[in-house]
């Protein structure tokens, strides 16, 4: 395992969520982390209460100026070095498929799928150089059908295919790909599902925990021990790592 001490890693969407968790995390555990996100108080705050091992780069992965000044601050961050990348940055849409609108699909693929590829890109030579990783967030939604929810889903679906056909292209350079597929987890993005406020959010969300093999659903903190073995796993690429806590099996009440 490589020593994740001093490692500099990039967290997309670190202002919230599962990318704060993230975030929180990897520098507990001594990485150097820089997070990225669209609102500036947000990330702010983040890397002010993570501290000096944390900073905050504002930015949108879908705009490509933004990204190539989020990898400068990284590597800046890291003392000239980016050693992962973390992929997290996304959004949410859904609904019926009769209702659909095409502006807002194709705002989705841009944020969930084209932006973290082009990402991934501008990340490359830094990746290269010092034989790095790249992790992306997956999701259950690719496993376990829920209705309304095809357009998250198709991203999360993108996503974790091209984990393993970037794997086997960058393989050569030992730069490592991998995903980590989460279940059940409360974030910001329940909102984004059309949950309009917290409280609602996280009861509809905790209402989904007796479909999890282990009765519960998962917290940021489980999501980002998974992130941290993917870094750190230097014989493990291509991979989707499932933490879900059994959800996609498709428990049911007996």
């Amino acid at each position: 395992m490589r020593p994740i001490d001093a490692m500099s890693v990039l967290v997309t969407g670190g202002g919230s969520g599962i990318g704060e968790g993230i975030a929180r995390h990897l520098a507990a555990a001594g990485a150097r982390v820089t997070i990225s996100g669209r609102r500036p108080d947000r990330i702010d705050a983040v890397a002010g209460s993570i501290g000096e091992a944390c900073r905050a780069v504002v930015g949108d992965v879908t705009v490509p100026a933004d990204r190539t000044a989020m990898v400068a601050a990284a590597v800046e961050h890291g003392d000239g070095r980016l050693d992962a990348l973390v992929n997290n940055a996304g959004n949410m849409y859904r609904g019926p498929l009769a209702e659909l609108d095409e502006t807002e699909l194709l705002a989705l693929f841009h944020s969930n799928v084209v932006g973290a590829v082009m990402l991934t890109q501008a990340a490359l030579p830094h990746l290269r150089e010092s034989r790095g990783a790249v992790v992306f967030i997956g999701s259950v939604h690719s496993q376990r059908a829920f209705p309304g929810a095809s357009p998250y889903a198709a991203t999360k679906g993108a996503v974790e295919t091209l984990t393993g056909v970037l794997a086997a292209e960058l393989g050569p350079d030992e730069v490592r790909v991998s995903c980590v597929r989460p279940g059940g987890v409360f974030t910001e993005i329940n909102q984004r599902a059309g949950l309009f406020d917290d409280e609602t959010a996280r009861r509809r969300l905790e209402d989904l925990g007796p479909a999890h093999a282990l009765g519960r659903i998962g917290t940021t903190a489980e999501v980002a021990e998974a992130v941290e073995y993917l870094v750190r796993a230097e014989w493990t690429t291509g991979s989707v790592l499932t933490v879900d806590g059994g959800l996609s099996l498709g428990v049911t009440s007996a």
